[in-house]
């Protein structure tokens, strides 16, 4: 099973979940979950970072900390919020030595966006079986009003892009990448009407946006910002871990370039090339299968 398919399953399984004492505004399939208490929505959001998978060995463990903390802070981004804290657990290989210097980086870079680590725990893996380290981060945040979900695009918005992507990998853009809270605060002050963060690639993510809208995003290729170590666009549209914002909405957000338009036809994105159209989905990064 595929990471897309895994999480149709996890959707399907989760319709109907009842919270007491709260209101589950958003359950799996959007960036965070949204959860209702006493009048306040926040949004809750759990991400792992894999040794061999998003990052090498030979990492340092402050960039390794930082990409930990980093995820889950571009996942409230995403929802047009704002971090208030978060835990962290860390499956660390037998034998490893550096956890307490390993844990202080992280709770660095987590008060440094404002999430500060309030809890976690740490379990050793066996010195004869070793494996990869494994750490895992859930943040929370807050909004003001309403969140932005992926769920509210509408066909006559525009489609924008918060900043250039590809050539993450490669150049290790993916181990220094800002959340970008700003763009998110951005959206929403342009009246956005669906937010997601570009993780998996541009491609798959505009048609999660699409499927989960109920409405058709139109990419042109040519309007697309990339980097200029970028190479082609079609490995900058699948690539993924650029962590920049994709929006619709009626207005341009400071700070976005206008890339497509939201148009009537089946659920999902299209991109628009020189060679015809490209069915969006077949442009992306699957957790399941891809290794960095």
């Amino acid at each position: 099973m595929d990471e897309r398919a895994l999480l149709d399953a996890i959707r399907l399984r989760s319709a109907g979940i009842t919270l007491e004492g709260a209101d589950l505004v958003a359950g799996p399939g959007d960036d965070c979950a949204v959860v209702r208490v006493g009048g306040e929505a926040l949004l809750v959001t759990v991400d792992q970072l894999v040794e061999g998978r998003h990052y090498a060995a030979d990492t340092s463990l402050d960039l390794i900390a930082r990409k930990s903390v980093a995820r889950s802070i571009s996942d409230i981004a995403a929802m047009a919020g704002e971090p208030v804290w978060a835990t962290a657990t860390g499956l660390l290989p037998g034998g490893f030595t550096r956890g307490d210097e390993l844990f202080d980086a992280m709770k660095r870079w987590a008060e440094h966006w404002g999430a500060p680590l309030i809890g976690g725990d740490i379990a050793f893996g066996s010195a004869s079986t070793p494996g990869p380290m494994v750490l895992t981060v859930t943040a929370v945040g807050r909004c003001e009003g309403s969140p932005l979900l992926r769920s509210g695009a509408r066909v006559g918005d525009g489609v924008y892009l918060s900043g250039p992507i590809g050539g993450s990998f490669a150049s290790g853009r993916h181990l220094t990448f800002e959340p970008r809270l700003d763009a998110g605060r951005a959206a929403r002050a342009a009246r956005a009407t669906a937010l997601i963060d570009v993780s998996d690639g541009l491609g798959i993510d505009a048609q999660r946006m699409g499927e989960m809208s109920g409405v058709r995003l139109r990419i042109d290729t040519a309007s697309v910002p990339l980097h200029a170590d970028a190479g082609s666009w079609r490995e900058a549209f699948g690539a993924g871990e650029d962590y920049e914002l994709l929006a619709c909405g009626p207005a341009c957000p400071e700070g976005f370039s206008p890339i497509g338009a939201v148009v009537e036809g089946e659920p999902g994105a299209v991109i628009d090339a020189q060679d015809g159209e490209l069915d969006a989905s077949s442009l992306g990064w699957d957790h399941g299968t891809a290794a960095s």
